[in-house]
């Protein structure tokens, strides 16, 4: 049933596979939580007040999951209608000081290191999509980057960039590989890279993680001038007004001009 669960997000709800497994994880732990009792609203309700000490976030995806499951999965929306999402406090983002990224990546060790840093440091996306690239999914010439990632009802595949800066470790880790061809992966997997990132964290005493450089990539291009529409485009997020729907250019080649002409620069 689990199995198809995820086949149901994925194939009927539109749903990314990192979304679908997300909602997958989320059921088997309450699963797993309830044992054999039965399932109820009113066990339900004592699982989710389980986790009242946890982030909002956490019981925030607990609910999505439940919806998606018994309601739109099993039909059973009776058993989760009263349930409404929690509310999350505001917490402004802080993103590390050029200075701050600048000491962090003299910590790495590697043109590989250099390399995944750069990548996500210039180009906005996001961690699985760096983690799944093949060498086929970028454009030397032009710099850019097309994630072969399925588009969801909530995520978009337009193209990102990386700058110079990027360009030349980027061709250094390729070059010290012997095994490059169309369909091996830019990078290693997933772990590999935390390892990358906790490693460095330790050594430069500055936390830096894919997330974070996600973040410090959309504050940087609006402090360069970039207009919200095309960062988001860059991120591969679905615009959020009708302007930025319906009646914006977002061809490669405007994306490029617009990316080359905010010169955004990370060394310096």
């Amino acid at each position: 049933m689990l199995t198809d669960f995820r086949k149901f997000c994925t194939v009927d709800l539109s749903l990314s596979e990192s979304t679908a497994y997300d909602h997958l994880r989320q059921i088997r732990r309450f699963l797993n939580w309830i044992g054999e009792g039965e399932i109820s609203t009113e066990r339900i309700r004592d699982y989710l007040d389980s986790l009242k000490e946890r982030a909002a976030s956490t019981r925030a995806n607990a609910v999505k999951a439940f919806r998606r499951f018994f309601r739109d999965f099993l039909g059973q929306g009776e058993l989760v209608a009263t349930f409404k999402m929690p509310r999350s406090e505001f917490k402004p983002k802080i993103v590390p000081t050029l200075e701050q990224l600048r000491r962090f990546y003299d910590a790495l060790r590697t043109p590989r290191d250099r390399a995944i840093f750069l990548m996500f440091a210039t180009t906005g996306l996001r961690r699985d999509e760096i983690v799944t690239l093949r060498v086929a999914d970028i454009d030397f010439e032009r710099r850019m980057v097309k994630p072969s990632v399925v588009d969801s009802s909530t995520k978009r595949r337009w193209a990102s960039f990386y700058n110079g800066e990027c360009e030349v470790v980027l061709r250094e880790h390729l070059a010290q590989r012997a095994d490059v061809g169309p369909d091996s992966k830019l990078f290693s997997g997933g772990r590999q890279v935390n390892r990358v990132f906790k490693r460095a964290s330790k050594a430069s005493g500055i936390k830096v993680t894919p997330q974070i450089l996600r973040d410090w990539f959309a504050c940087e291009m609006g402090e360069l001038g970039v207009a919200d529409r095309y960062v988001d485009a860059f991120c591969g997020r679905i615009p959020r007004s009708v302007l930025a729907r319906h009646y914006t250019d977002f061809s490669p080649e405007r994306l490029k001009r617009i990316y080359d002409g905010a010169g955004l620069r990370v060394l310096g």
